[in-house]
C-alpha cells in the first residue's frame, strides 16, 4: 500500500505530515511505521510524524474538543506526545496550504494537550500555548557535570537549566546522550533545555527532547526557557504587562511572548518543503 506524506519543519525542527482525514489509512498508526518514516537514513526522516486527522476520528483523545482537525503526535521512535510548538505550526501551515481552513481567521486545532488557536501571518505563525505551569526546582546532569533546573510544563515536561557554554566541546556537549534527571519527578521522561544569556530579553538554547534526541530547535521547550527566563530575571508570575523574549535555536530564531492574562505565546516560521507518496 502506498499512501501521501508531506515533509515540513519549523526552525529545522522537521516532521513527517501524513493526511489521514477520516482515520482509514494508518489505524492507531503502529510505532514501527513511525519509526520507519522518521528513520534520515532509510526512510524520510524527521524528529516526528504529525498525523492530519478529523478530532470525530479520534475517539477518546479527541472527545469533547471543539475543533475539526486534531495533531495526532508522535516522536522520532514512536511514542506518543502530548504537544509539539513547532509540529502544530507546521500543521496549521499545512491546513492553510491545503484550502482545509480560513487562513485569515484564528484557527483552532485539538491535541492530547487541548485545543491550541493558532494564527498564520504571512510566513509566521504563532500559536497560544496556553498557561505555563511552573512545577518548582530540579536538576539534570550530563556526565559527571550537574546543574540545577526550573520544572516547566507547557503541555509536554521539561527540564531548564541555565549554564555557562553551550559549545559543543564543552559540558553540555555530548547531548545525544541522554542527559540525567530525577525518575520520580518526570515518570514520563522529560526535555532537557541548556540556556545561556545572549543579552536583554535574549537567550539561546540547545535541548534534548525525549523521544528524538537532540533537535534544531523545541517550541515548547523555547516556551519553557523564557518563563524561566523571565523568573531568573525577577518577574514573580504572569507578567504585569505583554513581555517578549528572543530564543536563538540551532535551526533559527523564535519570539515567545508571556501575555498579562498569563497566555504563552509562540511566533516563528513554519514551512512545508516537499510532498509525495510512500510505501513505508
Amino acid at each position: 500500500m502506498t499512501y501521501p506524506f508531506l515533509k515540513g519543519h519549523g526552525t529545522e525542527n522537521d516532521f513527517v505530515l501524513l493526511p489521514d482525514h477520516d482515520g482509514s489509512v494508518h489505524g492507531d498508526l503502529d510505532p514501527a511505521r513511525v519509526r520507519a518514516l522518521c528513520d534520515r537514513r532509510a526512510g524520510i526522516g524527521g524528529d516526528g510524524v504529525l498525523r492530519v486527522i478529523r478530532t470525530a476520528a479520534m475517539g477518546d483523545a479527541g472527545r469533547g474538543q471543539d475543533a475539526e482537525w486534531f495533531m495526532d503526535y508522535r516522536n522520532s521512535d514512536g511514542s506518543v506526545s502530548e504537544m509539539c510548538g513547532n509540529g502544530i505550526r507546521v500543521f496549521a501551515r499545512h491546513l492553510v496550504d491545503e484550502g482545509l481552513v480560513d487562513g485569515s481567521a484564528p484557527i483552532p486545532v485539538a491535541t492530547r494537550d487541548g485545543i491550541k488557536v493558532l494564527r498564520v501571518e504571512g510566513d509566521l505563525v504563532t500559536a497560544d500555548m496556553g498557561r505555563p505551569k511552573v512545577l518548582g526546582e530540579t536538576a539534570v546532569s550530563v556526565g559527571e557535570a550537574r546543574w540545577p533546573a526550573r520544572h516547566v510544563d507547557m503541555g509536554n515536561p521539561h527540564a531548564v537549566a541555565f549554564v555557562d557554554s553551550l559549545d559543543a566541546h564543552g559540558p553540555v556537549g555530548p547531548l545525544l546522550d541522554e542527559p540525567s534527571y530525577d525518575a520520580s519527578t518526570y515518570p514520563e521522561g522529560v526535555n532537557v533545555e541548556f540556556v545561556v544569556r545572549a543579552g536583554e530579553r535574549h537567550v539561546a538554547m540547545r535541548v534534548h527532547e525525549r523521544g528524538s534526541g537532540e533537535t534544531r530547535s523545541c517550541g515548547t521547550g523555547a516556551c519553557a526557557v523564557m518563563v524561566a527566563s523571565a523568573l531568573a530575571d525577577g518577574v514573580s508570575g504572569p507578567p504585569a504587562e505583554d513581555l517578549t523574549y528572543r530564543v536563538d535555536v540551532p535551526g533559527g530564531t523564535l519570539r515567545i511572548t508571556w501575555t498579562a492574562d498569563d497566555r504563552v505565546l509562540l511566533t516563528g516560521p513554519a514551512v512545508v518543503v516537499a510532498s509525495g507518496t510512500t510505501a513505508l
